[in-house]
């Protein structure tokens, strides 16, 4: 298994013989207005692109989609992506791409077979009470492979009973958390705060956690380095990854038993 951080919650997943790209944001530094009603005013994205989209896109042979927020498919996706790409995503999604032009989209009801890959879909919360409904509808997913392999993509969630009861039910041998606890500037967070992804690791040790989703974006707070801090003196039994942007991970399958 091979999991590459672009940037944000933008990966490159390589799992069997499929290369996914997740959740693709790829617009250049500044290229999008910021999310509104955010502590911090800066233009987003904040960061740019660590390589070019043509090696970002290269080999790719499905595009999965969790939700549509600028943030996880910009106008850039839409413009460099091909109309000829595959497309997973959620049922209330599939309009979209199909609107777009997108010619072969494959809506997640429960689970699809793409090869020997099998990608259910795992429900979230996008924050709490009013804000939550208003970010909806969002999702995660879960891949399986015959060789017994395990990835859970958490997508944008907070720590709810919805994704305790998918660790769980699924034990994935993998788990990628969107943290950076996304926030406006009333209300709860949105993503992962660095307690919530601390809580995770704690209870469910069986999983590698891959904590993404953190200084790109102008409403999310949490920086790579307060997470860390955190982290410190849990003393986890498996630490917690933390990737630089264009940082590939290389997960040989003899480290992913409990």
């Amino acid at each position: 298994m091979e999991i590459q951080l672009i940037r944000h919650a933008t990966l490159r997943v390589r799992f069997d013989e499929l290369m996914l790209l997740v959740d693709p944001m790829l617009g250049d530094k500044a290229s999008m207005a910021p999310i509104a009603d955010s502590a911090d005013p800066q233009p987003n994205p904040l960061v740019p692109l660590p390589m070019p989209v043509s090696e970002i896109l290269h080999g790719i042979g499905a595009v999965l989609v969790t939700h549509v927020h600028r943030d996880h498919w910009d106008d850039a996706a839409t413009e460099l992506i091909p109309r000829t790409m595959r497309i997973i995503c959620q049922p209330p999604d599939m309009a979209f791409f199909r609107k777009l032009g997108f010619a072969d989209v494959r809506p997640v009801h429960s689970a699809v077979a793409i090869g020997m890959t099998s990608i259910a879909r795992t429900p979230g919360e996008h924050g709490t009470g009013e804000i939550g409904k208003k970010m909806a509808p969002v999702c995660g997913y879960m891949l399986r492979s015959l060789a017994g392999e395990s990835l859970y993509l958490a997508g944008d969630t907070i720590l709810c009973h919805a994704v305790r009861r998918t660790l769980k039910e699924f034990a994935p041998q993998v788990t990628v958390l969107n943290c950076g606890g996304a926030r406006f500037l009333e209300g709860d967070p949105i993503t992962m705060t660095a307690e919530e992804v601390g809580e995770v690791a704690r209870t469910t040790p069986e999983t590698q956690v891959i904590a993404v989703h953190m200084e790109a974006i102008n409403h999310c707070g949490v920086h790579r380095v307060e997470l860390k801090r955190h982290l410190v003196p849990l003393d986890l039994q498996r630490p917690v990854l933390v990737p630089r942007d264009g940082e590939l991970l290389v997960i040989p399958a003899a480290t992913l038993q409990p």
